[in-house]
């Protein structure tokens, strides 16, 4: 081979290593270089002690990814559903380059499990979050928080005791009062039912039946598949499948309460509203047209924070990373990749 030759291939192979990486891209060649993380064993997995009132007990966490300028700890619903329905995240996250974090929390399948119902409280939720921070060594250089529907509820409560640790939030398909939310089913969701249907639910609940077979067979199709994921039930994605399955009922219902056009438990005087001002890092507010939470709302909490960004989805509903998925990903990854660039 001749020098000339030479010389160009090692210049056209240079002109690849230094490029520069391309808008909305993160320069990080060791995305998936694991040999010098101490979770590589497991492939990820942690399983990180939670000290609370009651003892210690453990929860689950799954690292995808390595990124240290750009780490998210997904906040799952329910409460007392699971990581799964989050598995979306891995055909978008991985090609921006963002480290991501699994998280079980405590009650929920794959951590520990425990029945005292005086751990279901927000103050001890928002304490085992910290206690995870800590142990996934997140800081406010890399750290964003995203929570989805009781996620969110939960990374506003985090944020307003420890942002400072923060460099980002995401409140996803959550509104900042159950009051406000409450009103929202009886003014707009429940008027736009089949009313039919809808008496024949409220009856079933006024008798405490929800357990029931029908119950659920009038709600799939009457609340579900208009509210929550706008797919035919039979063509929801197994992910969600999987999380719904492994609901705890026990912690769900105890904080949320048995029906699903509302929530009547300890969740049920949950109100921020007042309180958003005081979140001043910078946070992504994502709503969606069909929500069981009032988009309108969701919008108006991006204006009440100190720093948001509202992203409107308008095809989807409490699952918009489903059923609207490229206009959810699309704008949550702009937001990451803007605070961290710099350019919120």
């Amino acid at each position: 081979m001749n020098r000339i030759v030479v010389m160009v291939i090692l210049t056209l192979v240079l002109a690849g290593c230094t490029r520069e990486p391309s808008p909305g891209k993160t320069a990080t060649p060791g995305y998936l270089d694991y040999t010098q993380r101490d979770d590589t064993l497991g492939g990820g997995v942690k399983l990180i002690p939670i000290s609370t009132p009651k003892g210690t007990f453990h929860v689950w966490t799954k690292r995808v990814g390595n990124n240290p300028k750009i780490k998210v700890l997904l906040l799952h619903g329910g409460p007392g559903a699971t990581h799964e329905y989050f598995e979306a995240f891995d055909s978008y996250f991985p090609a921006a380059e963002i480290e991501y974090y699994y998280y079980d929390q405590l009650g929920s399948a794959f951590s520990d499990q425990p029945t005292d119902a005086d751990l279901w409280e927000f103050p001890r939720f928002v304490e085992e979050v910290e206690q995870v921070r800590q142990a996934l060594n997140l800081d406010r250089e890399n750290f964003y928080l995203l929570g989805h529907s009781w996620g969110g509820i939960l990374a506003m409560e985090y944020a307003l005791k420890y942002q400072q640790h923060l460099a980002g939030l995401v409140i996803s398909n959550m509104m900042a009062s159950i009051p406000a939310y409450n009103e929202y089913a009886q003014r707009v969701l429940m008027p736009a039912m089949d009313q039919t249907a809808l008496a024949e639910i409220k009856q079933i609940e006024a008798k405490g039946e929800f357990d029931k077979p029908r119950y659920m067979e009038l709600l799939i199709p009457n609340h579900y598949v208009n509210h929550v994921l706008r797919m035919p039930a039979d063509q929801w994605p197994d992910p969600v499948n999987r999380a719904f399955m492994r609901l705890n009922r026990a912690i769900y219902v105890l904080m949320q309460g048995p029906s699903e056009l509302g929530a009547s438990g300890k969740l049920v005087n949950w109100d921020r509203t007042a309180d958003l001002g005081r979140i001043t890092v910078p946070t992504l507010v994502i709503g969606a047209q069909h929500d069981t939470m009032d988009p309108k709302h969701m919008e108006w909490m991006a204006g009440a924070v100190g720093k948001g960004r509202f992203l409107y989805c308008p095809n989807g509903s409490h699952m918009a990373m489903y059923d609207d998925q490229k206009t959810y990903f699309a704008g949550l990854v702009q937001f990451i990749h803007d605070v961290n660039a710099g350019r919120f």
